[in-house]
């Protein structure tokens, strides 16, 4: 007779019995009997770490079980429905390979090439015909069963397939083991579990974009319909920008940069990443000279979401402007906060720091009108100790040299300069647009290496957990959300932070922090997620890491003052 275990269920808030070897599915299926697949759960987390249905109880547990609406249920439904596109094109062109490259536009931007490496053009027939396929993969609810094998064997398995991407990242690592999961005959690996079969996935589309195609989820406002697209073209092409520069390198995905660095050519790339931000960040300059001299472009507005290196790019900006013969005049946006009081408050009735109406945007328009026409004026002084401004002497105007760089979260906001002359605002957008790949097929989300730069810098420059930050997160998001991506398209120039080494220089950083954070907390399931991310990487040593890196903002040790 097998054992019983008490499991703990946080669904029921209640003990239930299980069979010893009974798995997480068939204990669903017992709690949901009857439940429609879409609204049935697509994973579990237990003992705060996410799993897929076919994790097998062999012991007391607690266990949560997850939709695909929620945070770990949406992940989990993505890389299902990447698999599934995966197993459609190797039957609707079997003789490419499929990159799914990045987050844009509400989908997943994916190409196809031929296996000599040159892009294989999409037309709208293709897609029809990718998405019909996938679409009886859905309807066929076919099992996608999870392996795990001596990871000698899986290689030979990848190989077989051409996923030569995935061999290079596991001869990179050295592990014994691998998971991978296998669909209608074909295997492939995910950076975290899939669900149970096909049949879960039941909601996606496929649309035509530039050369390649969007794939796109079910929209979270709405789980039974696709996501609609949206026009991001300026966010394309700074992606598009950046994955041109990583092949130019050599280095692509997380086995190629493993294998730089075993090779101790780490230095190289770190010279050539760097001088890629100079050269931007040049072409940036050169552009607000060349506007300048036609009588615009006299404030310069810098706005990017959290630890996206916004603080770093506007003095290095700064520099570049000075070799333009153009003297930067900074402020922030904070000192024009309004007195505490009459700040906004959020749904859960805490002050909104992060509303646009938290400033003065009637002192902040007539400051900078008086500004633009010659006047000198005084700048307020915001005490966050008092929780009100303050009057000082600090008086301000502009020369004929002169620019106005001001950095915050509202920068591309129209409303925050609705009062000034269109001509006179250049809009930058800074953020971390990852274009380093795990492999083919898992990318790195911005989002993830954003919260590993900001786990490492609230650590060393505020003393603060990473528990912390993770339960912060969440709010920081919903903020970002609201004020900051819904005007990523005003810019008039992008800026990409992010630097194709990095995560291999946060790893020693992050992951003691990571480990810090305590398992019988929900934001364990995260911490676990960042750190099975880090563990794909070899670490980098930052002595290699020139001062003026925007990198040094959250490892500390630059010669910018904060």
């Amino acid at each position: 007779m097998s054992k019983t275990y008490d499991i703990y269920c946080v669904n029921t808030a209640s003990y239930m019995e299980a069979e010893g070897g009974e798995t997480l599915g068939a204990i669903a299926e017992r709690l949901y009997r009857g439940v429609p697949l879409r609204d049935a759960p697509i994973c579990a987390r237990v003992n705060n770490k996410t799993e897929n249905l076919g994790y097998a109880v062999f012991a007391p547990k607690q266990v949560e079980f997850l939709d695909s609406l929620s945070p770990s249920g949406q992940r989990v439904y993505t890389r299902s429905l990447c698999m599934m596109l995966y197993r459609a094109v190797t039957t609707v062109f079997p003789e490419t390979r499929l990159r799914i490259e990045h987050s844009i536009s509400n989908g997943y931007y994916c190409r196809l090439t031929a296996r000599g490496g040159d892009t294989v053009a999409v037309t709208e027939a293709d897609t029809r015909r990718i998405a019909g396929e996938m679409r009886r993969l859905a309807e066929a609810d076919l099992p996608l069963v999870r392996h795990e094998r001596l990871t000698s064997d899986v290689i030979k398995t990848f190989r077989s397939q051409g996923l030569d991407d995935k061999v290079l990242l596991l001869e990179s690592q050295g592990e014994l083991y691998t998971t991978y999961y296998e669909l209608d005959g074909i295997a492939d690996s995910y950076y975290g579990p899939l669900a149970p079969s096909t049949g879960y996935v039941d909601v996606f589309d496929i649309r035509p974009m530039k050369e390649g195609f969007l794939l796109l989820g079910f929209d979270a406002s709405d789980r039974s319909r696709a996501a609609a697209p949206k026009v991001q073209e300026k966010m394309y092409g700074a992606f598009t920008d950046y994955l041109r520069f990583n092949r130019i390198i050599g280095i692509e995905n997380v086995g190629e940069l493993n294998r730089a660095v075993k090779a101790r050519d780490t230095a190289r790339l770190i010279n050539v990443a760097e001088a890629m931000h100079d050269k931007l960040l040049g072409r940036i300059s050169d552009e607000i000279a060349r506007r300048r001299e036609e009588g615009g472009a006299r404030i310069i507005l810098l706005a990017g979401p959290s630890s996206s290196g916004k603080t770093t790019t506007c003095k290095r900006l700064a520099v570049q402007l000075m070799t333009n013969l153009i003297v930067p005049k900074m402020i922030s946006l904070d000192d024009y906060f309004v007195d505490r009081e009459l700040t906004p408050r959020d749904e859960s009735g805490d002050y909104d720091y992060e509303s646009l109406h938290a400033l003065d945007l009637a002192r902040f328009n007539s400051d900078l009108t008086r500004l633009l026409a010659g006047e000198e004026i005084n700048l307020p002084t915001y005490s966050f100790e008092l929780g009100r401004r303050v009057e000082k002497r600090r008086p301000l105007s502009l020369g004929k040299h002169d620019v106005l760089l001001i950095e915050g979260i509202h920068g591309l906001n129209p409303e925050l300069t609705a009062a000034l002359p269109p001509r006179d605002i250049y809009k930058v957008y800074v953020s971390a647009l990852t274009t380093l790949h795990i492999d083919d097929h898992n990318w790195i989300s911005t989002t993830d290496n954003r919260l590993l730069r900001r786990i490492v810098r609230d650590n060393k420059y505020r003393h603060t957990s990473a528990l912390d930050t993770l339960r912060r997160w969440p709010s920081v998001r919903r903020g970002e959300e609201k004020w900051i991506f819904p005007f990523q398209e005003n810019a008039d120039a992008t800026f990409n932070s992010s630097l194709i080494f990095e995560l291999g220089v946060m790893k020693p950083y992050a992951e003691p922090l990571l480990h810090d954070v305590p398992h019988n907390v929900e934001q364990y399931a995260q911490a676990y997620r960042l750190m099975r991310l880090l563990e794909y990487f070899q670490p980098i040593t930052a002595a290699q890491i020139p001062s003026t890196s925007l990198l040094r903002e959250f490892l500390g040790g630059s010669s910018f003052r904060y």
